[in-house]
């Protein structure tokens, strides 16, 4: 990234296509990651969306401001090699997901996640064939081998692409369930964003809202929507 401390020396950043990729040009010179790889895009979107950003900058190159630039060298030049380490850490959240741990009490709390958490697991069961079960708690209870082994598979389908997006979804939101339920359109992905803050937002109601940990959740959000925009732009139009 240190690279990226240059002032803007293109004029036009363009999308070109290339062996059946896409890529993005500045003034005709190919972008490339920071580990020196080809920025090759798998669809226009995605390319149009980065030369976006590198139009944006003004004189100095500021990559805070270029997440769609992130996210495509974190696939290329992370995802790219460590697939399968990247597939398997993200399907364990589903043996220990956010939405299978319940509280006890208070009743109203109890009920809140009942209502609002339980629809996302019969939709998991429908749409994945995961039925994940709950419990009262915080200590860990694995789920059936088999059923993790499912989304397991469905994780490790996903491509490089995709798996870079889908990391943050997961990450952010500390659920498996959410982060498929968010790059498969289940619900809006402002929606499912609330829907893992739903025990923060509880605490907030309660004994009212720390201004720093409310900046930091906004901060996550945004990534959050970040990254759902970019497993979008990585879907070839049907």
């Amino acid at each position: 990234m240190s690279d990226w401390t240059a002032k803007r020396f293109w004029k036009v950043a363009s999308v070109v296509e290339v062996e059946g990729a896409f890529a993005v040009e500045l003034d005709g010179r190919g972008v490339k990651t920071p580990a020196k790889r080809p920025l090759r895009l798998p669809t226009a979107a995605m390319a149009q969306a980065i030369a976006a950003e590198w139009d944006a900058q003004e004189d100095v190159i500021n990559p805070n401001t270029m997440p769609a630039t992130r996210t495509a060298n974190a696939a290329l030049d992370k995802v790219t090699i460590q697939h399968g380490e990247v597939a398997d850490m993200l399907a364990a959240y589903g043996d220990s997901d956010l939405l299978c741990y319940r509280a006890d009490s208070p009743e109203e709390l109890v009920a809140r996640q009942a209502a609002l958490w339980d629809p996302m697991l019969d939709w998991a069961a429908d749409t994945l064939g995961a039925r994940l079960l709950t419990r009262t708690g915080v200590i860990h209870a694995p789920q059936d081998p088999d059923v993790i082994a499912g989304l397991r598979a469905r994780t490790h389908a996903l491509s490089v692409f995709e798996l870079a997006a889908f990391h943050d979804l997961v990450s952010l939101s500390g659920s498996l369930i959410l982060g498929f339920g968010t790059a498969l359109d289940a619900r809006p992905a402002t929606q499912m964003w609330d829907l893992s803050r739903l025990d923060e937002t509880w605490q907030e109601e309660q004994w009212g809202e720390d201004e720093d940990a409310t900046a930091m959740a906004e901060v996550k959000r945004t990534a959050f929507l970040h990254a759902k925009q970019m497993f979008t732009l990585c879907q070839s139009p049907e």
